[in-house]
């Protein structure tokens, strides 16, 4: 579609019905979104000198909120994740130079050529790193499979990106960022082959191999698939998925992520840690990961596993065993409709994340705790109603809190008045993952 047609399409309504579908939000909230595929338009032409009679595509990728399984999906064990409606947009114009220019506002420009996705060791952590990460990745797995390839010559794209998805939030900006770039490669060059999952893998082997990150696949599976996934990781190849449909709100709940203003940017030892611990276990029994050591084996090596591994990653062992019979639990109450239960699991779960897990935290400099201080207040504002967690990776970034609807405000208020305005927001669950709007 043409810029001028997308501008006057979008300021005559004609694109609230993919607008209101893509984000559930109510008819007064679309002139925001509206606003922003204006920006996004505009943004493209601006730096990359377009007119308006351009033909652009327009893409959407979400963030993903982590409901239960915390630190559960690397060790193949059982998650609870959502799409959710704060997102990543890109205007993409296909071009046959052989490169990909991508302009995000946070960034500026990065260019890649497409014939030379080998990885560079120095451009680890870098948005280089991951737009390389996704074109091999993309191109193993058409290899692989046998998909088209549509281009002719050597092919790239000309991106502007924005995102209302906060870095180091908890809410996998790189994982989203990920699935963005996958399912825009995927509609222009291998014509939309890849499935959601294939994509979520690539995006992992882009994050651990070229962006150097290790994690586990919930974050872009979380992102790409979309809408409530209860999700069993004990078959790497084929996660077992079950759709759940639930609304927090019908409930009498708000769903709410709080950026408690932590750093993650030098915190990867930290996460790293987690699951070489736990790995570290495992390894005990002559395993790779803890869903291949039976609870019962675990529990009755304790002893020797505290002499060979140390406590603390017995308690991170122990976390993941209970943590994953919540998730099983929090699934039952979902589909019961059963809020009350589903809430208790919640705090069950920030507890143990607290306690054993240990991921509130690195007490490198006791007078900033960030995470652990935000979990307090909130739960000082909410004497006991609804529920509050870490959430995500831990260790900086954000709380989750389930807030009663008539307490939403004021709750949101007394958070960003402490923590800062916009630290708390309040987000919806989103039906679908990547996908491309116009």
């Amino acid at each position: 579609m043409k810029i001028r047609e997308i501008t006057m399409k979008v300021s005559d309504g004609a694109l609230d019905q993919t607008l209101t579908k893509l984000y559930g939000r109510q008819s007064k909230e679309l002139e925001r979104y509206r606003s922003r595929i204006v920006q996004l338009v505009q943004g493209f032409r601006q730096n990359f000198a377009a007119d308006a009679e351009t033909e652009l595509m327009v893409f959407s990728a979400p963030g993903r909120t982590e409901l239960g399984g915390n630190h559960t999906d690397h060790q193949g064990g059982l998650v609870l994740t959502a799409s959710v409606d704060l997102d990543m947009l890109a205007a993409v114009v296909q071009n046959e130079s052989g490169v990909i220019r991508l302009f995000s506002p946070e960034f500026g420009m990065t260019r890649i050529e497409t014939s030379d996705p080998d990885l560079i060791e120095e451009e680890k952590g870098t948005t280089a790193a991951l737009i390389r990460g996704m074109i091999c990745g993309c191109r193993k797995r058409a290899e692989e499979a046998g998909y088209p390839y549509t281009a002719k010559g050597p092919a790239g794209f000309d991106a502007y990106v924005l995102s209302d998805v906060p870095g180091g939030s908890g809410l996998s900006s790189s994982a989203c960022f990920e699935i963005l770039l996958g399912t825009v490669i995927s509609g222009l060059f291998y014509e939309n082959a890849f499935s959601p999952l294939e994509i979520a893998k690539i995006g992992q082997y882009a994050e651990n191999v070229y962006f150097g990150k290790p994690s586990g696949l919930l974050d872009q599976m979380g992102c790409g698939i979309g809408g409530i996934l209860g999700i069993d990781f004990a078959s790497e190849e084929e996660p077992d998925l079950r759709q759940l449909q639930f609304d927090f709100e019908s409930a009498g709940y708000a769903l709410m992520v709080i950026d408690t203003g932590g750093d993650h940017s030098r915190l990867t030892p930290f996460y790293a840690a987690v699951p070489e611990e736990m790995r570290a276990v495992a390894r005990e029994f002559g395993e790779t990961k803890l869903s291949r050591v039976e609870e019962s084996r675990f529990l009755k090596a304790i002893p020797k596993l505290r002499e060979k591994t140390g406590d603390r990653a017995v308690m991170r062992a122990l976390h993941y065993y209970a943590e994953c019979r919540r998730v099983r639990e929090q699934i039952r109450a979902l589909e019961n409709k059963d809020m009350e239960r589903f809430l208790q699991l919640v705090k069950e779960s920030g507890a143990s994340s607290f306690q054993y897990l240990q991921n509130v935290d690195t007490y490198e400099d006791p007078a900033r705790q960030n995470v652990a201080f935000a979990l307090a207040f909130a739960e000082r504002i909410l004497e006991g109603k609804g529920a509050v967690r870490v959430h995500g990776g831990g260790f900086a970034g954000t709380i989750q809190a389930y807030v009663p609807l008539l307490e939403a405000e004021a709750f949101q208020e007394e958070m960003d008045r402490v923590l800062g305005f916009g630290s708390c927001r309040k987000i919806h669950i989103r039906p679908c993952g990547g996908v491309r709007l116009i």
